[in-house]
């Protein structure tokens, strides 16, 4: 029996907490899911608080972005997003080719960057170290192979909110064992691009409602992987939680690590400090059902 499609709406507010007035700011903003495998884009939409002018483009990767610019006087910023989805779940990826294929890859153009370190999963003594401790190596079947390299990330980090910020480098969750779902994603992708396999930062945001597994992300919004697998195209691996295709990840903005998808980045003119503060609901559309709520940790930039 096919699986009936699920809506879901999500909103995700974003408030900027200036110590002093900002006479301005500019800010790129990559909150826009779009329509692909698994998921159809019925409704999405920007409010802000001031109003804001906002422009739309896409990046290099092909993700939709907002260019947004405040030219006033303010002490605060809201920024929220909202989007109506359509979540489908993926059949099975089949398990073909090989590594030979695999390796095939790494000259082409296309994958260049996917198959080279970044600058947020890249390689390090600390790195090559996990990976001896923890005996992971590629086996016959590029597929298995990887789903157990996101199996063994999950069973060996523990989940911890506010271990790691968002541009910590990857040696600080090798080294103390915690971090959140950024962390094990650079971590998977850096072992996968060292085996020459294509792999890509995903970000986005998991609807758990109703999972029987319960949550374990816990902050803003999520991330996870995605590998180019001989015979299966891009297949996504979940290094946080046991779930791969099953309907429940809503995809925004995929890149070479943190750093290309960051859902607002930028900067403001005035002195002092700024907190910000992120929230994000996903709830179903539809029957009665219930609600998830998240809220991401305050952190301070420097104008």
């Amino acid at each position: 029996m096919t699986a009936r499609p699920m809506q879901c709406e999500v909103e995700h507010r974003t408030r900027y907490r200036y110590a002093r007035n900002a006479r301005g700011c500019v800010l790129m903003l990559c909150l826009q899911p779009a329509s692909g495998p698994g998921q159809g884009v019925l409704e999405f939409r920007i409010d802000t608080e001031p109003p804001a002018s906002l422009s739309p483009e896409r990046d290099w990767f092909g993700n939709r972005r907002h260019v947004l610019n405040v030219h006033r006087l303010h002490r605060e910023l809201t920024i929220t997003s909202r989007c109506r989805l359509e979540l489908h779940p993926r059949p099975a990826p089949d398990a073909a080719g090989d590594w030979e294929e695999v390796r095939s890859w790494r000259g082409l153009p296309e994958y260049w960057h996917l198959v080279q370190p970044s600058r947020l999963a890249r390689p390090s003594p600390a790195l090559e170290a996990f990976v001896r401790r923890e005996r992971l190596q590629p086996g016959e079947d590029p597929m298995a192979t990887m789903q157990c390299l996101s199996d063994s990330i999950r069973n060996r980090f523990d989940y911890r909110p506010g271990s790691t910020s968002a541009d910590s480098p990857i040696e600080h969750v090798l080294e103390s064992g915690r971090g959140v779902c950024q962390d094990f994603a650079h971590v998977m992708i850096a072992i996968a691009r060292s085996w020459g396999v294509p792999s890509r930062y995903v970000s986005g945001y998991l609807h758990t409602s109703g999972d029987p597994g319960g949550q374990t992300a816990a902050t803003g919004s999520h991330a996870w992987v995605e590998c180019r697998l001989p015979g299966a195209g891009w297949v996504g691996f979940d290094p946080t939680n046991p779930a791969g295709g099953d309907g429940r990840h809503i995809r925004v903005a995929t890149g070479r690590d943190y750093a290309d998808v960051s859902p607002t980045s930028g900067v403001f003119r005035g002195n002092g400090d700024a907190e910000i503060e992120v929230d994000v609901i996903v709830k179903t559309v539809g029957p009665p059902g219930p609600e998830d709520t998240v809220s991401g940790r305050n952190r301070r930039q420097r104008g």
